[in-house]
């Protein structure tokens, strides 16, 4: 069928994914393939010290890219979207959305970004022998506790960005297990909450005397391909205002934006992985098995189909490569130069490979906000350079796409060096590799190891969760989820390969042994400018 005629006859798949700047949809056919899009770009506020999105945003946000994703739709094809095959929905994982009986929240989205959870993380860590990030859902519900916040008393509902919106348009308190494991630790073999873990938390808070325990308030975890309810009446409103879209539409388990990253680069098999870089970055390796110890460094959650994962996440990748962007941008402006941005960037990321391959000595802190992984609470965006260092354009781009992804070889020099992880093959996706070949080769040399990079990775998580939905309707031979992915959507497409030299490999070495000499600088810059 055209796209048009897979439009019109309720064929089509739409996924729609919250990221930190920008919501997406991706509309796709029959053969997996992006046919239509919409976006809405969007902020996150910092109101009372904590990152959120109001849900006024979040609302908009959704009838705004989905209103544009139907604008594209009658440009291409002349033609309403009136029925889907089947929709998915993926955002940011982790933070806090708490809710009452009445389904009121009772307090502003808490997102990822906050690193304000420090004392619960800690404790819960230890008590569950097992590294529980700041940003998890757990860190955020064991905080507000320790503050004594009025409101934990009343909650009824515990969520993720996700699960939100699925359960407000289907009225289905569920998650995808990948989401579901980044709000307290999902055993592999059951595929839900871990039940040791569950009954050590209830047990810690006890003596509160909470009308709740923590399985009445958390989502029930689904596996990807399950049903996860039907769009409602309600919800085809709350999406399409123009009233257009029918209820009835089956809707695949919500899902985290890491599981997405998985599946929209084929790498939820064992021995896989891939790298998201963009606002942050993280990378997911899918293990064989579990690592020797639990690490600070490095979160365990689960592929979209339950398998054990390894991730590193950090919380900056590119805002502060986009930020120097910026200023070029104001310089060309200024000598009266039309700017074409994607140009500016193609040249000013291509001019980094002529750099030096330990970037002459110049050093950059891409730390827009704090940052776990090396152990900074806030951040504060920083270039470093001594007299003597070779100070020169290209330098200066390499130092910033190396700092960009330096937390990044940090962590996953554990799994690489410690654990003596294998890997088959990795897949880079996300702004950082927009450029052809650019960030690849950086990625490379951090991680010691080839980096693919697919055509289709550009659609990222939208796409990514549109198959996840496909997954759910269109699996009629009962594969498993990396089986479809490999012989039905991907079919033998491993991407464009780019391996590390040894000089590369060498010279990000020497970067990052600096790197790490500076973080006490990084530190002082965070104790000192405000």
């Amino acid at each position: 069928m055209t796209p048009k005629q897979t439009i019109e006859a309720g064929k089509a798949i739409l996924g729609i994914e919250f990221g930190s700047t920008r919501i997406k949809a991706v509309l796709i056919d029959e053969n997996n393939k992006p046919i239509a899009q919409g976006s809405h770009e969007w902020e996150n506020q910092l109101v009372d010290g904590l990152w959120t999105y109001s849900t006024e945003a979040i609302w908009y946000g959704l009838q705004d890219c989905y209103a544009e994703l139907r604008k594209d739709v009658l440009k291409q094809y002349d033609c309403e979207i009136e029925s889907l095959a089947a929709i998915g929905f993926s955002a940011m994982m982790h933070g806090y959305m708490a809710f009452n009986e009445k389904q009121d929240i009772l307090v502003p989205f808490r997102t990822w970004r906050n690193t304000n959870t420090g004392k619960a993380a800690a404790k819960l860590s230890e008590l569950f022998n097992y590294n529980i990030p700041l940003r998890w859902s757990i860190s955020h519900l064991y905080e507000a506790i320790l503050d004594n916040e009025e409101h934990v008393g009343d909650i009824k509902y515990l969520t993720t960005l996700a699960g939100y919106v699925h359960w407000q348009v289907t009225g289905q308190f569920v998650l995808g297990v990948g989401d579901a494991s980044g709000m307290i630790p999902v055993d592999p073999k059951t595929k839900t909450y871990d039940a040791t873990m569950v009954k050590k938390f209830d047990e810690l808070i006890a003596p509160k005397g909470f009308s709740w325990k923590l399985l009445d308030i958390l989502p029930k975890s689904l596996n990807a391909g399950e049903n996860a309810g039907f769009l409602t009446p309600d919800g085809a409103k709350k999406l399409d205002v123009s009233g257009h879209l029918k209820a009835g539409i089956p809707v695949c388990p919500p899902e985290g934006d890491a599981g997405t990253g998985m599946v929209a680069t084929n790498a939820v098999k064992q021995r896989t992985g891939n790298v998201s870089a963009g606002t942050s970055s993280f990378s997911m390796i899918v293990l064989e098995k579990e690592l020797s110890k639990p690490y600070e460094m490095i979160d365990m959650v689960t592929t979209p189909d339950g398998s054990l994962v390894a991730m590193v996440h950090c919380n900056n990748c590119t805002s502060d490569i986009n930020a120097w962007v910026g200023l070029f941008k104001e310089y060309q402006q200024l000598l009266g130069i039309p700017v074409d941005m994607n140009e500016l960037y193609g040249k000013l990321f291509n001019r980094a490979l002529e750099g030096d391959t330990d970037c002459g000595g110049l050093m950059a802190y891409n730390y827009v906000s704090g940052e776990p992984v090396t152990g900074l609470s806030e951040g504060r965006p920083m270039f470093i350079r001594s007299a003597n260092d070779k100070f020169n354009l290209a330098n200066f781009m390499r130092a910033h796409l190396y700092g960009a992804i330096g937390v990044l070889k940090i962590g996953n020099d554990i799994l690489f060096k410690q654990e003596n992880i294998k890997v088959d093959r990795i897949t880079g996706h996300g702004g950082y590799f927009k450029t052809a070949g650019v960030g690849q080769r950086m990625l490379a040399a951090a991680l010691n190891s080839p980096i693919s990079v697919m055509e289709t990775a550009g659609e990222g998580g939208a796409w990514g969760i549109a198959l996840l939905a496909g997954f759910m309707v269109n699996n009629a031979q009962k594969l498993s989820l990396a089986d479809y992915l490999e012989t039905v959507v991907f079919a033998g497409n491993k991407g464009v390969s780019i391996a590390p030299t040894a000089e590369d490999v060498a010279g990000f070495e020497r970067y990052i042994e600096n790197y790490k000499r500076c973080l006490p600088v990084e530190q002082c810059a965070v104790d000192n400018k405000k």
